[in-house]
């Protein structure tokens, strides 16, 4: 199984409609540079993964539909295996 990668795997699950009402946060869901930075231990990334997984609120995407747990177990593994491009 090839390692999971962002824009393959990760920047799909994303619909354009979570993009567009991230970015007024500066929340950029669909840049790599962005989610993959590694200042403050991946900070970005795992807050995203909190709120999609439901753990930090307001879940998202806010009134749904939520991910799935596959979904959530893939973006896991894209952070578990090194944030690949």
């Amino acid at each position: 199984m090839p390692p999971v990668s962002f824009e393959r795997d990760i920047r799909p699950l994303f619909r354009p409609i979570d993009v567009e009402h991230m970015r007024p946060f500066n929340v950029l869901l669909d840049d790599y540079t962005y989610m993959a930075d590694s200042a403050n231990d991946h900070r970005r990334a795992s807050d995203v993964y909190a709120h999609l997984a439901g753990t930090r609120q307001p879940q998202m995407p806010i009134g749904g539909p939520f991910w799935t747990a596959d979904q959530l177990a893939l973006f896991r593994r894209w952070m578990n295996e090194g944030f690949k491009p």
